[in-house]
């Protein structure tokens, strides 16, 4: 059983779906690892790295000639052309259905397993991409917000006078949002937070944090543990009722979002006018469409006086970790599809697991 590892390609992108540790255990359970030269160079991981953990270095063609291509993110049109027909493909689909690039694959007879759709139980938390890289995303988020924020964000006492501690809110308090949290709170912050889901608030305590409580007239919990689409006339009340709080926020974090929906507007363009000038948003739902109608996705901003950013790949901006973690999502994915026999890794069969079964992309046609 062979596993490609390309480089990736997409603008911006620095992760490698596998490091060299991991490749190392892989070959140790008899998979024959093919990695594209310089797949991890920009994460830190050099080939030669990879060979001395015992992969083979290939090039691009030879990397998707495997029987098993990990990736990160999402596949192109050339990509799909050079995955041998019949193959296992997983990684990041970035998508909610069938489109033209998943047609493309299964009419391959390519098996695609998409990282996004693994289900969030218990015993498959440890090949949980999203949560892994969300959390990356989440402490990321909050060091570029200090470092756009002209101000300290602890209080700070010397002998030149003081200065108070930077009012930080965090909106969305999933996996990014409880991170954002720990992290601003660990940097001296003084923090605030809100959800949707009235579950969430013993957590914002628990972090050092304080919850704001909006009593909209309904839950915004939906299935599995995200949030769930507000009533318009509970967004309406959201909005008026968050108003007074974010315009005190010298530095907001946004991290709202429903699966397969464009995020929700939580920062009015009024409530930026509010701020106080020098203040900064970063909105990691940018890619999404934005929890500020003000945020542009892939760019950093000024408006009215605010900085926006929008940058939409916090965890590559921390290649090195944000690749060891998804690298060993994949691995203990591996662990539950293949069992082991003399011969090399047998497949076990996808639908046959709740996980891999969830996981497994199935025509619309």
């Amino acid at each position: 059983m062979k596993i490609g590892i390309p480089l990736e390609t997409a603008p911006g992108e620095t992760r490698v779906a596998s490091i060299p540790e991991v490749v190392k255990k892989l070959i140790g359970k008899g998979f024959e690892v093919e990695v594209e030269a310089g797949a991890g160079v920009r994460a830190g991981y050099p080939d030669a790295d990879y060979t001395a953990a015992g992969a083979q270095l290939t090039d691009r063609a030879g990397a998707f000639d495997v029987d098993l291509l990990l990736k990160v993110r999402r596949p192109d049109v050339a990509d799909v052309e050079a995955l041998r027909p019949g193959g296992l493909y997983i990684g990041l689909l970035e998508s909610c259905g069938e489109d033209e690039i998943l047609s493309a694959m299964l009419a391959k007879g390519v098996r695609v397993l998409g990282m996004e759709r693994m289900p969030r139980t218990s015993r498959a938390q440890s090949m949980d991409a999203l949560s892994s890289q969300s959390n990356i995303a989440g402490y990321r988020a909050t060091l570029e917000a200090a470092a756009r924020y002209g101000r300290f964000l602890p209080m700070m006492m010397t002998s030149a006078g003081s200065a108070k501690p930077a009012r930080l809110v965090v909106l969305g308090v999933g996996v990014a949002g409880l991170q954002a949290i720990a992290t601003a709170r660990r940097l001296g912050a003084d923090v605030y937070a809100y959800d949707v889901r009235p579950e969430t608030q013993e957590q914002i305590r628990s972090l050092g944090a304080k919850p704001i409580e909006l009593d909209l007239g309904e839950s915004g919990s939906g299935e599995g543990g995200y949030a769930k689409e507000l009533s318009e006339e509970a967004k309406a009340k959201q909005q008026a009722a968050l108003s007074d709080q974010l315009a005190k926020a010298h530095v907001i974090i946004t991290t709202a979002l429903i699966p397969c929906r464009p995020a929700p507007v939580l920062v009015t363009e009024d409530v930026v006018k509010r701020m106080r000038p020098g203040s900064v948003i970063v909105d990691l739902a940018a890619a999404n469409g934005g929890n500020c109608p003000l945020t542009v996705a892939g760019e950093i901003v000024e408006r009215h006086g605010v900085t926006i950013v929008g940058l939409t790949n916090f965890p590559a901006l921390v290649p090195a970790d944000a690749s060891a973690f998804y690298a060993r999502n994949l691995a203990n994915l591996i662990e539950i599809m293949f069992t082991p026999s003399e011969s090399g890794p047998v497949l076990n069969d996808l639908a046959e697991d709740d996980i891999t079964a969830a996981m497994l992309v199935k025509s619309s046609t």
